[in-house]
């Protein structure tokens, strides 16, 4: 790899408490990702300007609670030759809730693309709207 080619390969990631269960919340952001509008709202209809995506499921671990997405089409691939997310939920040692960790692998089409940190916080806020529904419907 280049020089200059490695400056535009990144990982970011980061991790959200949580108190729904890992089964229930990976059960929410694989399965039912159809239910997602109902359970983040805010987020999901009315952030900022829409924007559209298309992914391709690499992976599901439903044993540990992870799944990995690589983006296809959309909005993200104006800015990125790729980008590839997964998460994982894992109980919290001694204490009800989860820790869910999200990772982002990618990699810009030149130095003007910012990193994703918007992106990541967009991640945090959802994984937080989400989890509140989880636990209203218990």
């Amino acid at each position: 790899m280049t020089e200059e080619a490695s400056s535009l390969v990144g990982i970011i990631e980061t991790t959200v408490e949580v108190k729904s269960t890992p089964e229930k919340l990976h059960d929410m952001l694989v399965g039912k990702k159809h239910h997602m509008p109902d359970a983040s709202p805010s987020f999901i209809q009315s952030y900022g300007e829409a924007k559209v995506m298309k992914e391709r499921i690499e992976s599901i671990d439903p044993e540990n609670n992870r799944a990995t997405y690589r983006v296809l089409e959309g909005d993200l691939m104006n800015e990125y030759k790729s980008f590839v997310v997964t998460f994982q939920v894992t109980p919290k040692e001694g204490e009800p809730g989860s820790i869910l960790h999200w990772h982002f692998e990618y990699e810009k089409i030149n130095e003007e693309v910012a990193h994703p940190e918007t992106l990541l916080q967009f991640a945090v806020e959802v994984s937080k709207e989400i989890d509140a529904h989880l636990m209203s419907e218990e």
